[in-house]
């Protein structure tokens, strides 16, 4: 059974969590290593458009002679946008790769959401106390 068939693992899902099917995926490093990979792109997606409706609300307010309003800056500004969303997501900064993480990865690694060189998780104050 490969292990990133959608299917397979979409009727696992109702299974006991000792099921050794259901926990096949984390032992998986190709399978860990792709989830990551498509969890931080997600989250570079999501701080991108984030910042883009940021930007153009930006131009929306600005007055007519304002450096936001030319238009030969704008594609500059949004590439460094989308550069800026990369860097983000590859700090995790926002934390939506970590919780896309623990949702496809079973709770039987705890590790393995950190397989990647990526740095630990920010802690939240009610994890402080």
């Amino acid at each position: 059974m490969n292990p990133l068939d959608l299917t397979s693992k979409l009727n696992r899902a109702g299974m006991p969590a000792g099921h050794e099917a259901a926990v096949a995926p984390a032992a998986d490093p190709v399978f860990v290593a792709k989830a990551t990979k498509a969890a931080i792109e997600f989250e570079s997606f999501f701080i991108g458009n984030m910042l883009q409706q940021m930007r153009s609300g930006t131009r929306a307010m600005a007055d007519d002679d304002s450096v936001f309003k030319d238009p030969v800056n704008r594609d500059m500004q949004d590439m460094a946008d989308n550069m800026m969303a990369g860097q983000m997501a590859q700090q995790r900064a926002f934390g939506v790769a970590d919780a896309i993480l623990r949702q496809l990865l079973p709770a039987a690694a705890p590790g393995a959401a950190h397989a990647s060189a990526a740095p630990a998780p920010l802690q939240t104050p009610q994890e402080k106390i």
